[in-house]
């Protein structure tokens, strides 16, 4: 389990070592990290440190300093660098004189020959684009971009990435993980964090890790049958999507050991491809469930809302999704009222129909407000996921990629995470662990039988079959 720190809990960590700030320790500790990060990347890249050529754009305060300070540590190991200064009467005072005592040069531009170039210029306390000046330097870079702490031009407690902003193939930071880290993962590339001495609290956000996944994950033991391993209801689908049914109904089948059943019209259909499954015509003769998932393809007429009216009026745990979201917004009481858990799904539209607005740029702050609102846990799609209780940590969930951005996908996470919940899983822990299950399946599916890191796109039916091939590998780590 990874932490994700705001910045507030970074600088308190950092105040709490008084002297150790105070002298430039922590610095000092933190340019020596960052030099040893861009030294292997320079090693990784063109085989060789000494003779590499590194720009470093330099903003005011901290951050250039950590920069500067690393740009003398790498003089001495032989790399030629040049730093532009964008405020030089604002310069971090000893850091630039250790840089220039190194041999490194102050420029006006930066050439076109670097390996890499290190972006120094705002960091946990930058807000906003990048300035005109900054953006004029980074619009000539082409080489590779180390970035201290956060890329320039990305709010560090939100993820927002503003345009202009550094997109960073590296991003060296320091004691602990920043929030943008995750929430804005594709634009910092790769988080390498160096130990600086700093003791930092437990993370209010979190992300699952494969270990945590696996640990989690249901499976069947000596004493169990198919009961006691969690028996799903579902309610998707409907004679003009009957797909969702097939999509949500199968993730079901796919997720656990346990038993499946099905209300809706499209029984023939799911029985040709799952005939484990048990269906019903109708919620009085589904028989016994530990949980519902309803809603995806399930439709918006008063029989679909009568439907998730009598469900979220049971004392069982229930996931809402899709069309049963949509049915919900207008009757957010049915949720308030309930004690037994509820997970909602909804998508960036669903939720802005939820909450009465749009997501807006903070979406960890939207989303908990509303799952406190509520009373439920909401996991927002999207390639970083979202989910949040209001009382326990956010967890959050990075899929690597955006394959899963296809039609169906959704449904098939909605059975996933629902057979979760009828096995025991808390909602929170089932909707994170079903989010990372379902991500790393999509990457399955892209890769196909080759293997090969490209991918190429996939449809809602090939991430449905790549489904145990994930819940396998992910076990393996446990």
């Amino acid at each position: 389990m990874l932490g994700y720190h705001s910045a507030d809990e970074i600088r308190a960590a950092e105040a709490a070592t008084g002297d150790l700030l105070a002298s430039g320790v922590l610095m000092r500790r933190a340019a020596a990290g960052l030099a040893g990060v861009v030294a292997a990347e320079l090693r990784a890249r063109r085989g060789a440190v000494y003779g590499s050529r590194v720009g470093l754009v330099v903003g005011a305060g901290d951050n250039g300093g950590d920069a500067l300070f690393a740009g003398a540590n790498l003089r001495a190991r032989g790399v030629a660098v040049t730093a532009v200064l964008l405020a030089p009467d604002r310069a971090h005072a000893a850091g630039l004189a250790a840089f220039r005592r190194a041999g490194g040069r102050v420029v006006d531009a930066l050439g076109h020959d670097l390996d890499l170039v290190v972006d120094g210029v705002v960091g946990l306390g930058g807000s906003g684009p990048l300035r005109p000046a900054a953006a004029a330097v980074f619009e000539h870079v082409r080489a590779p971009v180390v970035a201290v702490d956060i890329p320039s031009g990305v709010d560090a407690d939100t993820g927002v990435v503003h345009d202009p902003s550094v997109h960073a193939a590296v991003t060296v930071t320091f004691g602990a993980r920043r929030r943008a880290h995750i929430l804005a993962a594709d634009q910092c590339g790769r988080v390498e964090c160096v130990d600086i001495g700093i003791d930092v609290p437990g993370a209010r956000m979190v992300a699952l890790d494969d270990h945590d996944v696996a640990t989690n994950w249901p499976v069947p033991g000596p004493a169990d049958d198919k009961y006691s391993q969690g028996v799903t209801g579902i309610i998707a689908g409907s004679d003009r999507f009957p797909g969702a049914a097939m999509l949500c109904t199968g993730a079901a089948v796919a997720a656990t050991s346990g038993m499946v059943r099905y209300v809706g019209t499209a029984a023939g259909d799911i029985l040709s491809r799952h005939p484990e499954v048990v269906a019903a015509p109708d919620l009085d003769s589904a028989g016994r469930v530990q949980a519902w998932v309803i809603g995806p393809g399930a439709g918006t007429d008063d029989d679909a809302a009568d439907k998730v009216h009598s469900i979220l009026a049971t004392d069982l745990p229930v996931l809402v999704d899709a069309d049963g979201l949509t049915v919900l917004a207008a009757h957010l009481d049915w949720v308030q009222q309930r004690e037994a858990p509820t997970l909602l799904t909804p998508h960036a539209g669903e939720f802005a129909r939820l909450a009465g607005a749009p997501v807006g740029s903070d979406r960890v702050t939207a989303v908990t407000d509303l799952a406190t609102r509520l009373g439920a846990t909401v996991l927002l799609k999207g390639r970083i996921t979202v989910v949040a209780d209001g009382a326990g940590p956010v967890l959050v969930n990075d899929a690597g990629a955006s394959w899963a951005a296809t039609a169906g996908a959704g449904d098939v996470l909605s059975g996933l995470a629902g057979a979760l919940l009828a096995a025991g899983l808390t909602a929170r822990v089932a909707a994170a662990s079903a989010a990372r299950v379902h991500a790393h399946a999509a990457i399955l599916a892209a890769r196909g039988d080759d293997d090969t890191s490209a991918g190429a796109p996939i449809g809602a039916s090939d991430l449905l079959a790549a489904i145990r091939p994930a819940i396998r590998e992910m076990r393996s780590v446990a």
